[in-house]
């Protein structure tokens, strides 16, 4: 494990100029055309930004000299600070990134052969109570700004790029940090398109991924107004054992979740849902609650990721053996479930699937709980 300085221009910048990294694309014409310029000059702006990796509006020199000189009196493109990175033995990078009220969240960008996945935040904490999920501990702060989610991606971006300009750069986002994206909507969604846009960061609807608890009117809404992949945490085969681990389940049952699920991909030639799954030893990895599993997605067009429990101070649950996980996986595979034993990346500096905590000003009194649990002193009422 390594830290790395961060970076001297990672600075939050002038606040009082116009941050484009929140601006969509129809959002930044008509910005622009409040200028009185034409709104195409917005389209450059972005392929500036974006493809060619422009820090300044100086360097956008297809732009007049005084348009570009106009925006650098009144706009910016202002990510989160940087205040720590830590690098994996295994390659995984982890971004600590404070915000400008001082909460700080965590951003980690996995590596891999042919891709490199960046796993983004959506809010400081997370307002949902999973009970294996390290996240849960800090309780909840706020949601997340569009620029402090596109940020993330912006940061990753430009670190990608300058240190491989030859590479594939940042080839897939996934809301799998901190915090549930669905109840943060209309600035994930955003910050989707964001993402998604030619003239922004071009990813394909397969290469974001929106991963949630289960929010069913969520899943709907999202269903009308933006495609992209789809992820459900759903870690246990049965209402009973999921009310515990996952609590939002006691409002959105797993019926109503999976039928949800299905309206999802109605629309969707050849999508499929990912259904995240942890495996804790003695709670959720038994081959009967295997075959439970392979019962209750019948019919739905799904993809199975098994994700080994990763430890964290405090946590009452333990990972499975090898074999337990192995006998899992072939159980759903002789189901004829696509499925995958997700490979531990990043755990040496609590970058895992779980694991991320950050800095929030708990609104919640979860942290101070889960504090004093650990201090063996009575929880707080």
């Amino acid at each position: 494990m390594n830290s790395v300085p961060a970076p001297a221009d990672a600075d939050a910048g002038d606040s009082t100029r116009t941050n484009l990294l929140g601006m969509t694309r129809p959002a930044l014409r008509a910005w622009v055309a409040g200028l009185g310029e034409q709104p195409y000059r917005a389209d450059q702006v972005m392929k500036w930004a974006y493809h060619r990796g422009a820090k300044a509006f100086g360097e956008m020199t297809d732009l007049s000299r005084l348009f570009r000189e106009r925006l650098e009196s009144l706009a910016e493109f202002r990510a989160p600070r940087i205040e720590s990175v830590q690098q994996s033995s295994d390659g995984t990078r982890k971004w600590l990134l404070r915000l400008e009220d001082g909460n700080a969240i965590e951003t980690v960008l996995i590596p891999e052969e042919r891709r490199v996945t960046l796993c983004v935040s959506s809010q400081v904490g997370c307002a949902l109570n999973c009970s294996f999920c390290s996240t849960a501990t800090q309780g909840f702060s706020r949601n997340l700004s569009v620029e402090e989610i596109v940020g993330q991606v912006w940061l990753a971006h430009h670190a990608v790029g300058e240190e491989d300009p030859d590479g594939p750069g940042i080839t897939n986002v996934v809301f799998m940090g901190m915090g549930e994206p669905l109840l943060n909507f209309d600035n994930v969604v955003a910050a989707m398109n964001i993402m998604r846009d030619d003239m922004a960061f071009g990813l394909a609807r397969r290469r974001v991924t929106l991963s949630t608890s289960g929010l069913v009117p969520g899943i709907d809404r999202l269903r009308e107004v933006c495609d992209v992949s789809l992820a459900v945490s759903l870690h246990a085969p049965d209402d009973e054992l999921r009310n515990k681990l996952v609590p939002i389940n006691r409002k959105y049952p797993i019926a109503e979740l999976l039928a949800a699920c299905e309206r999802y991909v109605a629309a969707r030639p050849r999508a499929r849902v990912t259904f995240e799954y942890t495996l804790m030893a003695g709670v959720n990895d038994s081959p009967r609650q295997a075959k439970a599993l392979a019962r209750v997605l019948e019919g739905v067009p799904a993809k199975i990721n098994l994700i080994p429990f990763n430890p964290y101070p405090g946590a009452v649950y333990r990972r499975p053996s090898q074999g337990d996980m192995q006998r899992f996986v072939d159980i759903l595979h002789r189901a004829g479930y696509t499925t995958t034993l997700r490979r531990t990346r990043g755990d040496d500096i609590d970058a895992a699937c779980g694991q991320l905590v950050g800095r929030v000003k708990d609104r919640t009194r979860r942290q101070a709980r889960h504090r004093a649990r650990l201090e063996g002193d009575r929880p707080l009422a």
